[in-house]
């Protein structure tokens, strides 16, 4: 039984997360690609990163990369990444700021599930918000990708341990989560099940001693891998549209 709920949990958040990326990366897609670039091996991937990141004075993961669009006005760029966020960011209001003066815009989106973890005694699903800012200029733009912080749904006593010693009519009662898979049906101020967020500066590989080591590398390499995701979109955007016709020859 607590094989089942397990399996029932990962379905509806690996659906979550598809969902919640389908227009920029597949969850599944991204897992493969993270796997491709760094190995299927966490830890390792995760100490082998943080050798070349550095957290900002805010203490944020952030990246940083100007794509050059020569011939190419500020203006014309605006229309072209205007066009992508809308495309892309179906929720609205992950558009948080589109200022077509000043040439900027900001969007801060929910990626979910992008690592699940059971330990001994609890379970820990980790999900993102980056904040994403596009500075456009004549001829090139700058694009900023920021992570201060996982989110995480942890499940109390959901882990091996808990699962060993779970009585029968917990077991059932579990099964029946909200689509979310935040609460137990019917019951919202459940406690076993919370929110909740971890600095990622104070958490592994930027901190050795951390017992929440194998969640927050799966978590980090996800991160990375989803931030290349987001500048090699932009530049692709940038230098062909989103469909690749999109030329003034019409």
């Amino acid at each position: 039984m607590k094989s089942l709920f397990n399996w029932i949990l990962a379905t509806v958040l690996a659906c979550s997360a598809m969902s919640a990326q389908a227009q920029i990366m597949k969850a599944a897609d991204l897992e493969k690609y993270a796997k491709e670039k760094y190995g299927d091996k966490w830890l390792d991937a995760a100490a082998n990163l943080a050798k070349d990141l550095t957290l900002d004075k805010n203490e944020s993961l952030s990246y940083q990369q100007v794509i050059q669009a020569p011939g190419k006005t500020k203006a014309q760029l605006y229309v072209a990444l205007n066009y992508w966020v809308t495309a892309t960011f179906k929720d609205k209001q992950a558009i948080t700021l589109n200022d077509k003066e000043g040439g900027c815009i900001i969007i801060s989106s929910s990626i979910d599930g992008i690592a699940d973890h059971t330990g001994t005694i609890n379970r820990y699903v980790v999900s993102i918000t980056p904040v994403i800012k596009i500075d456009i200029k004549d001829g090139r733009v700058r694009v900023t990708y920021t992570v201060q912080n996982y989110d995480i749904l942890k499940a109390e006593a959901a882990g091996w341990v808990g699962g060993i010693l779970d009585n029968s009519s917990n077991r059932t009662e579990r099964q029946n989560y909200y689509g979310d898979g935040k609460r137990l049906k019917g019951d919202n101020t459940d406690r076993r099940l919370y929110d909740e967020q971890w600095e990622i500066a104070k958490h592994y590989p930027f901190v050795e001693k951390d017992n929440k080591k194998r969640t927050c590398s799966k978590a980090l390499v996800m991160t990375h891998a989803y931030s290349n995701a987001i500048m090699d979109k932009v530049e692709e955007a940038i230098k062909n549209g989103i469909v690749g016709n999109e030329d003034d020859e019409w």
